[in-house]
């Protein structure tokens, strides 16, 4: 019999409600006072932009409470069918930041403008849900989500972390290379000491992804 207060269901955030996903990123914190707009603005922007403006533009790329919608930007985890995580995953051209960063360009020759690769940007796990599997569960799903819209490609920006040595939750929302690589993505790039550009090319591995995503609340 399966156990629905462990289960962990991740659906498109556009067949969440906004209320749900507001829960996820909280009412203080970095995840709140971002709303996941990091990599979607300049710097000076970002900064300049006021909070409710900031969740306005979640609200509108994410479509929330719209399921007929073909877009959305990002995933929705639940536990038990309480909403516990979030994923941004999108086109890498998307996030217009990423073009002047440094870490997913050093080490390789890459097509910027290539809208076929995507790119896990962002993850937020409530507190009080972490070390549950919802980083992962959010990682299998957001590789079926990208091969399922087209996607060759799908990247995601690691921190490694070191057994013993505490890391600040705020660090992780570009998830750790443990879970990358659990879920089948391959280092390519070591563009800081820290941090690691993690893949997988759909063309290559073809359909081997083993996530199974229920679009069941």
């Amino acid at each position: 019999m399966t156990d629905s207060t462990t289960t962990i269901t991740v659906v498109p955030a556009n067949q969440a409600t906004w209320e749900d996903l507001r829960t996820v990123f909280g009412e203080r914190g970095v995840p709140h006072g971002c709303q996941c707009q990091w990599f979607k603005f300049s710097s000076k922007e970002w900064r300049s932009m006021p909070q409710e403006e900031r969740e306005s533009e979640l609200r509108d790329q994410t479509r929330c409470g719209r399921p007929d919608s073909e877009e959305t930007t990002g995933l929705v985890a639940y536990l038990g069918g309480k909403p516990v995580g979030w994923c941004a995953v999108e086109p890498r051209t998307e996030y217009p930041r990423l073009r002047t960063m440094r870490i997913p360009w050093t080490g390789r020759d890459e097509d910027r403008d290539d809208p076929g690769v995507w790119t896990v940007t962002c993850f937020v796990v409530r507190t009080g849900y972490r070390r549950r599997g919802i980083s992962r569960a959010l990682t299998e799903a957001a590789v079926d989500h990208a091969r399922d819209h087209g996607a060759t490609a799908i990247e995601g920006y690691a921190l490694i972390t070191e057994p013993g040595k505490e890391i600040v939750w705020g660090e992780l929302f570009v998830g750790a290379k443990s879970t990358y690589e659990t879920c089948g993505f391959q280092e390519v790039s070591a563009p800081t000491p820290r941090r690691r550009v993690m893949r997988i090319d759909f063309k290559r591995c073809g359909s081997t992804s083993t996530v199974r995503i229920s679009f069941e609340r």
